[in-house]
């Protein structure tokens, strides 16, 4: 048995590329598992600093949210940002794990002004195993991953919650300009 630093067990020794040392980046098993108390735990840290507000925010996830609103939601004023990461999966029937640059991930979220209060849905997207075919396995993330989602959702919703701006992002040495494709995307999984 073998212990990851996070504290996770798993049955056999794996390469770790550590950016720092509790940070598992890339090819490890621990960061093929859905993990949602990293998020909720994220959001929860991250709340204060990046709304600023007195507001109370809920973080859920909801399983069946698709990017589309309906009219009755747009008029109730939910919003919808779609994020792209990197993640890793794990297929249940074989144990074939791969990484992805193309994990996409859903937030909706609606500030209720009466009350203060504010909801935050999300749903990660599975992808299928090339060799089983099987179900559709959801995603793990690294810290990091959940983090520069997490900001940037923060990011729309000041703006849309809360009228702020968005800042302009530099285009020299932007996160998306680091990114190399190694194969293209099989959309058919």
């Amino acid at each position: 048995m073998y212990v990851h630093s996070s504290g996770k067990l798993f049955n056999k020794p794996h390469l770790h590329f550590l950016t720092s040392p509790d940070l598992c980046v890339c090819a490890c098993l621990c960061c093929a598992d859905w993990m949602p108390t990293l998020w909720s735990e994220c959001f929860e840290e991250m709340l204060d600093e990046e709304l600023g507000s007195s507001d109370q925010w809920a973080f859920h996830f909801n399983y069946g949210l698709t990017e589309t609103l309906t009219k009755e939601e747009r008029r109730r004023r939910w919003r919808v940002y779609s994020h792209c990461a990197n993640g890793q999966f794990q297929c249940g029937e074989c144990s074939k794990t791969w990484p992805s640059a193309r994990v996409v991930v859903v937030f909706r979220y609606r500030l209720w002004d009466e009350t203060g209060r504010g909801t935050v849905l999300m749903r990660p997207f599975g992808q299928a195993c090339r060799r089983c075919r099987e179900e559709f396995e959801l995603p793990g993330f690294s810290k990091n991953e959940v983090e520069e989602a997490l900001l940037r959702l923060f990011v729309k919703m000041r703006k849309n919650c809360y009228g702020e701006e968005e800042e302009e992002e530099e285009e020299e040495g932007s996160e998306g300009s680091e990114k190399v494709w190694k194969r293209p995307h099989e959309k058919a999984l």
